[in-house]
């Protein structure tokens, strides 16, 4: 488990082996600490992961933020918040840790998206929301940073040869009641939990990312996809089946700019992929040396 609070992540693994006892399957969990706020971060957790030289089958991007009503917050970085955590941290993730999953192969890069895409527009040219073009809100900030999430994998999917064996893919949880409105203020959460469409458990919620990581279909569809020339990359539903997402999805011209952006905002050059394909180097810039 890679994630920013590795105390609540032991404590979550405690309770799961006190669930667990009595099954014949042994509870072998590791925590890893990684700040999606933080490229710098991202960074030193992939050359962490990296320098084991063991294989990575499956990399489930599924941390997220929705800060509803929240006013704009931007990272150390210079990003605005939903952008970095939802979309730009697990771009530049999925790239660095290329080298494990080819050792793993075949793998799965597979990245929790959401039904709010559908209501997201990116703006290559205005990626923060800071232009005046448009009115920043936390919907605007979550539903964009989840279309530019599935632009990017639709041609990171496009720069993998079949031969590589990784599939990416994109999934939707459905609506579901967890903690991603942890940093809202006590009487908005409580307002959020009470609204009857989050319909779905954690547990319930996990089904489709799950699906897409272990199902022995899922690599056989993606390179259909592939073969096809098919413009966004396989996206699965909240009820396990292939979806598509939505039509601004399938804007291949606005998915190509959306990935050169996105190379450049996480400082990696634009032959990145095909670098540590060919068993090269790469380093993001954000990798501070101390």
């Amino acid at each position: 488990m890679a994630v920013r609070n590795t105390k609540a992540a032991q404590e979550l693994i405690q309770k799961w082996q006190v669930d667990s006892e009595g099954l014949s399957i042994p509870l072998n969990v590791e925590v890893m600490q990684v700040d999606l706020l933080s490229l710098d971060s991202v960074t030193r957790f992939a050359e962490a992961w990296n320098a084991r030289s063991a294989p990575l089958h499956v990399l489930i991007n599924n941390a997220g933020i929705f800060s509803i009503g929240e006013p704009q917050k931007f990272s150390k970085d210079g990003y605005e918040q939903h952008l970095q955590v939802n979309h730009l941290a697990p771009a530049l993730l999925s790239i660095l840790l290329l080298p494990s999953l080819i050792r793993g192969s075949p793998s799965r890069i597979v990245n929790v998206n959401s039904i709010m895409h559908h209501v997201g527009f990116v703006d290559t040219e205005d990626m923060n929301v800071t232009s005046g073009k448009r009115k920043f809100s936390s919907l605007v900030g979550y539903s964009s940073s989840k279309l530019a999430e599935i632009m990017f994998s639709s041609i990171l999917n496009k720069r993998l040869p079949a031969e590589s064996g990784i599939s990416v893919l994109c999934v939707s949880p459905g609506i579901v009641q967890t903690n991603v409105a942890r940093d809202l203020p006590k009487l908005v959460q409580a307002a959020y939990h009470l609204i009857p469409y989050f319909i779905f458990s954690a547990q319930e919620g996990a089904r489709s990312a799950l699906f897409a990581a272990t199902d022995p279909q899922v690599p056989e569809y993606c390179d259909m996809l592939k073969a096809d020339e098919w413009p966004v990359c396989a996206f699965i539903s909240q009820d396990c089946r292939p979806a598509n997402p939505s039509e601004e999805a399938h804007n291949v011209q606005t998915s190509y700019e959306v990935w050169e952006k996105t190379l450049e905002m996480i400082g990696l050059p634009s032959d990145a992929v095909e670098r540590l394909l060919d068993g090269e180097e790469v380093k993001s810039h954000y990798r501070q040396e101390q």
